[in-house]
């Protein structure tokens, strides 16, 4: 060692913890506010939908129906991507025609939250202590 020249010490370097990767959600449970009603009177409210491909989204412009009456794109759009509604083995265009209105709007607001916005947390802020937090806003009914 040279003289006037002071070795540093040995320092430990460890590398950082990889930030946790959240794997692609493709499915979101739902609880629908009052539910499908099916004809034995069964009432539907628990169900899935998933993401929309970009297929989901061009083949009903195909459609007689939607070409027709392009408000009926969600009731196509729809029927394709819930997954799961209750215990109801096919959903398809006729049981989403007959949901009821609110459920329909809130099965259109999920779509659009999941599908346009890429998620369904929502920020929010406790009003006595000003924690901010998030909540999943697709977890449960509208107002629970």
């Amino acid at each position: 060692m040279k003289r006037g020249l002071a070795m540093a010490p040995a320092v430990a370097v460890t590398a950082a913890p990889a930030p946790e990767v959240q794997p692609l959600r493709t499915e979101f449970d739902f609880v629908l506010p009052r539910g499908y009603v099916d004809e034995d009177g069964t009432v539907h409210r628990e169900g899935t939908m998933r993401l929309a491909t970009a297929r989901d989204e061009l083949s009903p412009l195909y459609d007689g129906r939607v070409r027709e009456r392009p408000e009926y794109l969600s009731v196509v759009l729809l029927a394709r991507v819930v997954t799961r509604l209750g215990t109801v083995e096919k959903i398809t265009d006729w049981v989403i025609e007959h949901l009821f209105a609110s459920d329909l709007a809130f099965l259109q607001d999920l779509y659009r939250r999941i599908n346009q916005e890429g998620h369904t947390r929502a920020a929010v802020t406790c009003p006595e202590c000003t924690h901010e937090f998030a909540v999943d806003i697709a977890a449960g009914r509208l107002g629970e």
